[in-house]
């Protein structure tokens, strides 16, 4: 484990000697980044770190990659921390009992991405617009990082291996609920309302408009309804 004060994704894609498979993993980071561009410190007893996948001729869209990182995430916290009531949502967050436990950030530079997981291992940091959960310290991070890379490792095999819609599907088994009601704020200001309705086979979010009509979302945050 290496100590940063900046982001480890952008620090691991702009490594031009890392390969596919190596991880950068924070003791304590300053600069880490959210989606849309959210600021993001990890508290110490946290889990911040990211690994590179180096995309190949045939693989899937990178953007998929997504599925198995959520994936490789709740699978490692229900090793280390089992009986959990976790939950994906999407398009990046892990959820424990309703408030955000974990979260994942893809970011890509040519034919390289940098995967990048956040895990509120020992405290939640105030959110603002949104609870946050922790494990209360029941794994250090030099514990739980050797079994997410095993998890990312098992996760990235399939991603390969295998169609898209099985991943979808995979993730669909530990999401919210199809039918949940679902809000998505594509930016400050602009929402849309509606029912989750699946996945698409690319990972985009299905929803389903109170008219009927089902609206693709490719980017944006989502808050689920009680």
């Amino acid at each position: 484990m290496v100590e940063r004060t900046g982001s480890t994704n952008a620090d691991l894609i702009a490594d031009k000697s890392a390969v596919e498979g190596d991880w950068l993993v924070a003791l304590h980071q300053d600069a880490g980044r959210g989606r849309q561009g959210r600021s993001w410190v990890s508290a110490p007893g946290n889990f911040t770190g990211s690994t590179l996948v180096q995309l190949r001729s045939n693989d899937p869209a990178a953007q998929t990659l997504s599925l198995a990182a959520g994936l490789a995430l709740v699978e490692a916290v229900d090793t280390a921390v089992p009986a959990q009531p976790l939950m994906l949502k999407w398009p990046n967050d892990l959820m424990l009992g309703g408030s955000k436990l974990a979260g994942t950030l893809l970011e890509r530079s040519g034919g390289r991405v940098a995967v990048g997981f956040g895990v509120n291992l020992a405290t939640a940091p105030e959110l603002g617009d949104r609870r946050g959960a922790s494990l209360g310290g029941t794994i250090l991070p030099e514990a739980f990082a050797p079994l997410l890379a095993g998890s990312f490792a098992r996760l990235l095999g399939l991603w390969r291996e295998n169609p898209p819609a099985m991943l979808a599907q995979a993730w669909l088994a530990r999401a919210h609920p199809v039918g949940s009601r679902l809000t998505v704020h594509a930016s400050s200001d602009a929402t849309i309302s509606g029912n989750f309705d699946g996945l698409e086979a690319d990972g985009a979010l299905r929803l389903r408009l109170p008219d009927g009509a089902v609206e693709i979302v490719r980017a944006g945050d989502v808050s689920v309804e009680p």
